[in-house]
C-alpha cells in the first residue's frame, strides 16, 4: 500500500497538468521556450505516473482497468470485474 502522500502528490500533478495544458500547447506551437520554462515542472504531462486507484501501487498497473495486477487478480477471483474469470485447466 502506497503512502497517502504519494497518492495525493499524483492527484495534485494531474490537476496541474490539466490546468496548464492550454498554455503549454500554445507556447510549444509558438516556439516560446522561455515562457514554457517558467511554467511549473509538475505541469508537464511526462511527470505523471500511473497508480492503482485502490492501493496506489505504481508498478504492475493495468491501463485498461486502472488498477494493479494484484488488485485485478483479487477482484477477478471475487467476480467483481464483468467478463473476466480466472482460467483453470
Amino acid at each position: 500500500m502506497a503512502k497517502e502522500s504519494m497518492k495525493a502528490r499524483e492527484v495534485k500533478r494531474a490537476k496541474m497538468v490539466e490546468k496548464y495544458a492550454e498554455k503549454r500547447a500554445k507556447y510549444k506551437e509558438e516556439g516560446n521556450y522561455e515562457a514554457l520554462h517558467k511554467l511549473p515542472k509538475n505541469s508537464s504531462k511526462v511527470r505523471l505516473h500511473n497508480r492503482c486507484s485502490q492501493s496506489g501501487r505504481p508498478k504492475g498497473y493495468m491501463r485498461q482497468f486502472g488498477i494493479s495486477r494484484i488488485a485485478f487478480r483479487e477482484m477477478a477471483s471475487n467476480g467483481l470485474i464483468p467478463g473476466v474469470k480466472k482460467a483453470s485447466w
